[in-house]
């Protein structure tokens, strides 16, 4: 695969390190960074942080490579492990209420139903489904309590062969697999209540449904960029973000697509995760560690210093903080 066109989960392990250790970090001392970023290393030094969700002020969970999870129930002051049984790369973690969640990991999706105090296997997806090809979840939605999407990519070694989308309606028990208009990495989704959603991906690819989720249909990005994420704070307003600093913004539910401005990363950066709070404070991390922040609705962004060089791969915000993991255990946490 070339290298522009490496998913997620393989872009976190393009580049060699120099070393690997294989010392537990329960707790690192913190050090502050800029502008409120409050930067610590969580789990196995070596070993990255991949995906971070709050199911509410105080209750969250960061996963990465080696199937690690940490769960926090003080708003992150403190974190434990947690014992998940698998030993692939968690790539997202999601709850669409407190108590119900849902883990990726590799080709497996796991789910909790007690607030993620104990974790279960939902389904493992086999080559054997996909013809021998090996299958590789990304990230996961739910529109309603019962139904819920996952996207993804079918692969026979470097080459992905097929665009890979499944739909439940029994809030995860059972997954089908949907078909869709392109055969490209699908990378992450999003919905807004419990109609209408969008699928970011390979090739400047963005899917819309209306439905639900019956159908998915094509908008014109205007852009051959991989987009790596995508967050619709209403049906109306959405912002999506990859490869050549590409970041994207709607205020018609995708209909159309302009590019916004942010010179400070310069033209090549790859920016892995947007998140807005409200329609007007957005965030974005790029993988070079820096993050960016816009007061204006991504119409102009403002670089600002992590604190890091890692590679930073995931977001989250809530009402009153924020948070981004990445390369090497790094845990960022902002604070209003």
């Amino acid at each position: 695969m070339k290298p522009d066109l490496i998913s997620t989960a393989r872009l976190r392990k393009a580049g060699a390190r120099s070393s690997i250790f294989v010392c537990l970090v329960a707790c690192v001392a913190s050090v502050a960074a800029q502008a409120g970023w409050v930067a610590e290393r969580r789990g196995e030094a070596g070993k990255d942080l991949n995906a971070v969700y709050f199911a509410s002020e105080k209750r969250g969970w960061i996963g990465g490579d080696g199937g690690q999870v940490w769960r926090t129930e003080d708003g992150g002051r403190t974190w434990s492990r947690q014992q998940t049984g698998v030993e692939e790369s968690v790539n997202d973690i999601y709850f669409r209420d407190k108590e119900d969640g849902y883990l990726l990991a590799g080709n497996k999706i796991l789910l909790t139903e007690d607030g993620g105090a104990a974790w279960r296997a939902a389904h493992t997806f086999a080559p054997a489904e996909f013809g021998g090809a090996s299958p590789e979840l990304y990230s996961v939605r739910f529109a309603s309590k019962k139904r819920g999407w996952v996207v993804g990519s079918v692969s026979r070694g470097d080459n992905v062969v097929d665009s890979l989308l499944l739909y439940t309606d029994d809030g995860g028990s059972s997954w089908l697999r949907r078909t869709t208009p392109v055969s490209v990495e699908l990378l992450h989704l999003d919905f807004d209540g419990e109609k209408r959603g969008w699928i970011v991906g390979d090739r400047g690819t963005i899917l819309h449904t209306d439905d639900g989720g019956t159908t998915w249909a094509r908008q014109t990005s205007n852009t051959t960029a991989t987009l790596y994420h995508v967050d619709f704070v209403d049906d109306e307003n959405g912002w999506a973000v990859g490869e050549r600093s590409t970041i994207l913004r709607t205020n018609d539910g995708g209909r159309t697509w302009s590019r916004a401005q942010a010179a400070s990363v310069g033209a090549n950066a790859t920016l892995l995760s947007v998140a807005f709070t409200d329609r007007d404070e957005g965030w974005i991390v790029e993988r070079g560690g820096a993050i960016l922040r816009s007061p204006d609705g991504g119409r102009t962004w403002i670089r600002q210093e992590s604190g890091t060089k890692q590679r930073l791969y995931a977001l989250f915000f809530n009402k009153k903080n924020g948070w981004a993991v990445g390369g090497d255990g790094t845990l960022l946490r902002y604070e209003r």
